[in-house]
Parts: structure tokens; C-alpha cells; sequence
């Protein structure tokens, strides 16, 4: 059995991530973390009352609960203050939280070299969602033209999320040729923002959850590449997955595709 804490445990994907653990007989949850309801019994809030886990604000409760597998939800400037005690207090660690960028993978696999657990850090756990970003990377190869509409819940407190970023890159990476996108204004900011010459828009709307499209056009033709989360749940798969394997992952992970047996090595 995999004894799994969570941080950021009140939050909207922290419960989430919560409840599937608890609804998961090969994993249990024994440590929840989080600043708000310190003292509440975490299991009547994601529908377990069952479960005698006691929300803290502390670290340490961490360790006191013997946990394997720390799940990070929190917050872009708390999140490698976590990644450094973990890694420093030998914890194994999956990273949903975004704002992890080239800079904090190097430090982050840096820090390992010196310690013995292992860390995953995806931008998104939704098996959708990394199926079109590879899709929208074999596409690339293709289009040199392409754009980046990310779509989100108004609480999200990053623009661009990581996902659209990653996409970006990956597209840049892979496309054919250079594209010199027409970049006239009559308003400033409304032809989006420049990530290695991809241009990404940024949508933040109540009703939403996660949704990406990208968009290629070529000569007569244009290509959608669309996913959608209607609901947080779709992320809890990939988010189990990375628990149960992250103990024979050593180092540094990268996003899910490994995991699901989509990594190209």
C-alpha cells in the first residue's frame, strides 16, 4: 500500500486528488496539507468520513505519517520551496502545481543528484490533454503556421497556463521552418502572447475548466487540435498513475507520456 500526503489538500484539484486516493485500494492517503481548515478532519470534506486524517498547515506532518509519495497542488510561488523539502527530506514527489519552467527542471535535477527520491512534475495529467499535445507536435512537422488558445476557470492564477506553454515549445520545436506571424495591434495584447514565435491567447472565464485548442493553417486548409476537461476527475488518472510508478522512476520525470508509455526512448 502506498501512503500518499497531499498538499495544497483543500484546494479545487488538491481535494480532487484527495478523494481519488482515497477511493483507490492500492494507495491511502495519510497526510493532507494545506493553509485553510487546520484541525478539520479532511474524509467529510471529499466523502469519506471514514478516514481519520486531520488537516495541517505543517510539513513535518508529512513525515510523522510515514508518507511514500508527497502530491503537490499548490501554488506557482510556494511550489519549489516544497519541490527543495521534499527532495531534501527524501520524499518522493509528483508536481501538479504550474510556474516549474527550464530554470527549476536544472535546479531541480541538480538537487537529485545529491538525494535519493524521485520527482515527476507534469504540466497536465489529463491523458487527453498530452495525447494533443503530441498530436499538435507531430503537426508541427508539417504546418509552420500555428496558434494557442488556452481556456480556463477565472481562479487560475497563471496566464499562460503550463500546458499551453509546453505545447508552444513543443510546436517550435518541431515545426517546419520559420513563421513571420503578422504582428500589427490596433489594441495591445489582442494578438496574444510570443512563446519562440508561437502565439498563445489566454481565455479566463467562470463556467470553464481546462480547455486548449491549437490551430494550424496552411495553404487552403487549416487543422484544429481541441481538448477539453469538463470536469477536474480527468486529471485523476494520470495523477494515480504518477504515484503508483514514481517509486521506479529515478531522478526527474517529465510529464506523464512516460508514464503511459508514449516517451520516445
Amino acid at each position: 500500500m502506498i501512503r500518499v500526503g497531499v498538499l495544497g489538500a483543500t484546494g479545487r484539484m488538491g481535494s480532487q486528488v484527495c478523494r481519488a486516493v482515497a477511493d483507490d485500494p492500492e494507495v491511502t492517503l495519510v497526510a493532507a496539507i494545506s493553509p485553510s481548515r487546520v484541525g478539520e478532519q479532511i474524509g467529510p470534506l471529499i466523502g469519506h468520513s471514514e478516514l481519520d486524517v486531520r488537516i495541517s498547515d505543517e510539513l513535518e506532518t508529512v513525515l510523522q505519517a510515514d508518507a511514500d509519495v508527497l502530491v503537490d497542488f499548490t501554488r506557482p510561488d510556494v511550489v519549489m520551496e516544497n519541490v527543495r523539502w521534499a527532495i531534501e527530506h527524501a520524499v518522493h514527489l509528483v508536481v501538479g502545481t504550474t510556474g516549474i519552467g527550464p530554470e527549476q527542471l536544472t535546479e531541480i535535477e541538480e538537487l537529485l543528484e545529491e538525494d535519493g527520491c524521485h520527482v515527476i512534475v507534469a504540466a497536465n495529467f489529463a491523458v487527453g490533454a498530452v495525447l494533443a499535445q503530441r498530436f499538435a507536435e507531430q503537426a508541427a512537422r508539417h504546418f509552420a503556421a500555428a496558434e494557442v488558445i488556452e481556456l480556463h476557470h477565472e481562479g487560475k492564477l497563471d496566464a499562460p497556463s503550463g500546458t499551453a506553454l509546453a505545447t508552444a515549445r513543443r510546436i517550435a520545436a518541431a515545426r517546419a521552418g520559420e513563421r513571420d506571424a503578422p504582428d500589427k495591434e490596433n489594441v495591445p495584447g489582442v494578438r496574444g502572447g510570443d512563446v519562440e514565435g508561437v502565439r498563445v491567447h489566454s481565455v479566463r472565464l467562470p463556467g470553464l475548466v481546462a480547455h486548449q485548442e491549437v490551430l494550424f493553417g496552411g495553404p487552403g486548409e487549416t487543422l484544429s487540435i481541441r481538448h477539453d476537461s469538463l470536469d477536474r476527475t480527468s486529471f485523476m488518472p494520470g495523477v494515480l498513475e504518477a504515484i503508483k510508478q514514481i517509486a521506479a522512476r529515478p531522478g526527474l520525470t517529465v510529464g506523464i507520456e512516460p508514464l503511459l508509455g508514449l516517451d520516445d526512448s
